[in-house]
């Protein structure tokens, strides 16, 4: 007697692809959605240090960090190194962490000023990972300084944003600049393993990253 066998039907099995390809489809397109509004959020964190500058000099006629009259003006802290406080550049590296710098004290300042939120109260001993430090949408360090960070790079100050891979880099490129990190107002500074990024300034990453480079996270720069 001829036993009978079982199993799927090429409908079935046609059927299975097709759920399977809708899946990926959703979880690709949801990661592309993802990935959308990360960009939107730094960019958008750009923009925002920008016009706090413009907001805090336009109140008090000084630059935030830089602000001889602070505590009149705010109630902050004074800053006391890098430069000369009241001549107009916000000295000191974007990620600094030491508390007398002025791009340190930018921070306090404009939150003093109501322009953001956060601690006012600065750390005794700062931290790379402290609460005190502003992140971007994946917890990279947002730091702001006039020290340029590429050497001939012209800009009044610069805003940076650390841990962003290089597909994100690309995005935010293209939507504010030239669509070239190595060119424009926005460029690479460096590359980093993470962690903020803690690179010093000016340690220049002149390439372009390619799709090899999505997972590799960059510092990236914008000049005012």
């Amino acid at each position: 007697m001829r036993s009978k066998q079982s199993g799927f039907t090429l409908v079935e099995i046609a059927i299975v692809l097709v759920i399977i390809g809708l899946l990926l489809g959703g979880v690709l397109k949801g990661q592309e959605l993802i990935n959308s509004a990360k960009v939107k959020n730094m960019i958008n964190d750009f923009r925002t240090v920008s016009t706090f500058v413009y907001a805090y000099q336009d109140r008090f006629k000084a630059l935030p960090g830089d602000d001889s009259g602070v505590v009149n003006h705010v109630n902050g802290t004074l800053a006391t190194t890098p430069g000369v406080v009241g001549d107009g550049r916000i000295q000191g590296n974007w990620n600094s962490l030491t508390p007398t710098d002025e791009s340190y004290l930018f921070w306090q300042h404009v939150r003093l000023a109501g322009l953001a939120s956060g601690p006012t109260t600065v750390p005794a001993a700062p931290a790379a990972g402290d609460d005190y430090n502003a992140r971007n949408a994946d917890g990279g360090r947002l730091g702001i300084t006039s020290v340029t960070p590429i050497a001939n790079w012209a800009g009044t100050f610069f805003v940076c944003s650390a841990n962003i891979n290089g597909r994100l880099a690309r995005q935010i490129d293209s939507t504010l600049d030239d669509g070239n990190t190595s060119t424009g107002t926005v460029r690479i500074v460096n590359a980093n393993g993470g962690g903020g990024g803690e690179q010093a300034n000016g340690v220049a990453y002149q390439a372009q990253p390619t799709a090899a480079d999505d997972a590799t996270l960059f510092t990236v720069c914008v000049a005012y």
